[in-house]
């Protein structure tokens, strides 16, 4: 049984397309042993990876075809869950011998699985990443396990105003501290957008800004795109003061998080670029960004916010809130109604790629393309 603390009747994140090959592959999701492998159609398969038998992990086993073999007992499993072959005694299957089945969908260059009603899996509430697999961009992408529950890492996304702070000499700008902030909420998706017109330029856009010089003034934005329970979105970029967006430097920025338990986080990072395409370099740049900026900066403080935390919750510790919090106020109230009553997400999203060619002219403030 999924814990009630999480909401079942939405999509998760379990793994990148490229990490699902012909093997074995085991990730713990919402407290649930879930094994993954592609069948011989190419398909995802997404079952229990407890045998009901006495509980060995089948990610032990091995494949064969279509079916998963136990490396305990040899008790085969397919990929609906179902046992279909018992090699003891006169073979006989007990009616309880199988493990839980999800429905798994392959979207945007990751595999999504549903862990609530069956009748409530529709594939069009998938939140739009279309960018991965955009022709006209490029991409790069990665996943870090966080020793954090998955709404204190919300929280520090929704909220880029600790950036100056976090992530000085990386993604620091005074700018982004002091910005305008706006928070939309459209159904169950919710914006967070800050303009920051006139400001210096975060240390690693400047990198990959040609024609900048360190120093001169930029406009900044940040927006973000929420969607329930953590499926995030962001258009990030610069550009020379009262210029438009298509002279300046900005990527889309992916942040997933999968909950793996109360107090750890599968994060999926991706960077989608639309410079430099055909330049495997600059995206070998933003591996090293994202690692000193998430793993590096990131990482600590909110790992260091949960062991501070220990088995409280955010609200029971009774935390001091400042106006920049409204949207990470917001996702968690929006989550715990949809929690509350285990309704569906339906996220408000724009097709990303006809919002990049409807504003990507504009200029004082650049408009968003999330």
């Amino acid at each position: 049984m999924i814990p009630s603390r999480y909401l079942r009747n939405a999509w998760y994140v379990a793994a990148w397309s490229s990490e699902i090959g012909r093997g074995l592959f085991e990730r713990t999701i919402l407290e649930q042993p879930v094994l993954l492998y592609r069948r011989e159609n190419g398909e995802i398969a997404a079952i229990g990876n407890a045998c009901p038998h006495r509980m060995a992990p089948l990610s032990m086993g091995k494949l064969i075809g279509d079916v998963v073999q136990c490396p305990y007992h040899g008790l085969r499993f397919d990929a609906s869950g179902a046992c279909v072959l018992n090699p003891h005694g006169d073979g006989m299957i007990p009616p309880r011998m199988k493990t839980p089945g999800f429905h798994a969908v392959e979207r945007h260059g990751l595999v999504w699985l549903w862990f609530g009603d069956a009748e409530k899996a529709d594939p069009a509430t998938i939140p739009d990443f279309s960018c991965h697999l955009d022709p006209e961009l490029a991409f790069v992408g990665g996943v870090i396990e966080m020793a954090a529950n998955f709404e204190l890492i919300t929280d520090n996304l929704l909220d880029l105003a600790h950036s100056e702070f976090v992530h000085e000499g990386l993604l620091s700008s005074a700018g982004y501290t002091a910005s305008k902030l706006q928070t939309i909420e459209k159904g169950t998706t919710i914006y967070s957008n800050r303009w920051a017109p006139d400001c210096d330029a975060m240390p690693a856009f400047h990198m990959i800004f040609e024609g900048h010089k360190e120093g001169d003034p930029v406009d900044h934005w940040a927006y973000m795109r929420w969607d329930a329970p953590a499926h995030m979105l962001l258009d990030v970029g610069i550009t020379h003061p009262g210029r438009p967006r298509t002279e300046g430097a900005w990527i889309y920025g992916t942040d997933i998080l999968t909950p793996k338990d109360a107090t750890h986080t599968y994060y999926f990072w991706g960077i989608t670029r639309a410079y430099k395409q055909d330049d495997p370099a600059a995206g070998e740049l933003w591996r090293q960004v994202i690692k000193g900026a998430f793993e590096g900066q990131d990482q600590v403080v909110i790992e260091a916010q949960q062991r501070m935390l220990g088995t409280r919750t955010l609200e029971e510790a009774n935390p001091v809130m400042f106006a920049s919090d409204v949207a990470a106020q917001r996702a968690r109230r929006l989550l715990a109604r949809l929690v509350a009553d285990q309704s569906s997400p339906s996220p408000d999203n724009a097709p990303l790629q006809q919002l990049r060619r409807d504003v990507g002219r504009t200029c004082n403030p650049i408009q968003p393309v999330v």
